[in-house]
């Protein structure tokens, strides 16, 4: 009997919690300047958040590995890739930068996720027929 009990108390309910189970997050960024007709293409835009993350972290915030999926420089809107551990350091930067080429300008974040697919559509924006 006792060998019953021992058994029953060896198997315990053990609740396993992953937070964030993701290794990177994505972002959906829009770039907004004071001058409409100003164009930026997918490598000056790299550079330029290369050059924020510089003058707030220094050179180790200028290493930051981050990819820019997706860019349309009609919008000025663009999907990037950031690993989890380094979504502060990036989201921080672009809320700080506020200028390009003497001129005003903001990043909008506009979403964030641990998964690009919840990037592909908008409840906002949803328009039913």
């Amino acid at each position: 009997m006792k060998e019953v009990e021992e058994k029953e108390e060896a198997s315990v309910y053990q609740r396993v919690v992953l937070k964030n189970a993701s290794p990177y997050h994505y972002l959906k960024v829009r770039l907004v300047l004071e001058d409409d007709s100003t164009r930026l293409s997918a490598v000056e835009l790299k550079y330029f958040i290369i050059t924020g993350l510089k003058s707030l972290y220094g050179e180790v915030g200028a290493a930051l590995n981050f990819d820019v999926l997706k860019y349309d420089e009609d919008t000025l809107t663009a999907f990037l890739r950031v690993y989890s551990r380094s979504l502060v350091k990036l989201w921080s930067s672009l809320t700080l930068l506020g200028s390009y080429q003497n001129q005003a300008c903001a990043f909008r974040v506009l979403q964030v996720s641990p998964f690009l697919l919840a990037l592909t559509g908008n409840s906002r924006d949803l328009q039913l027929d």
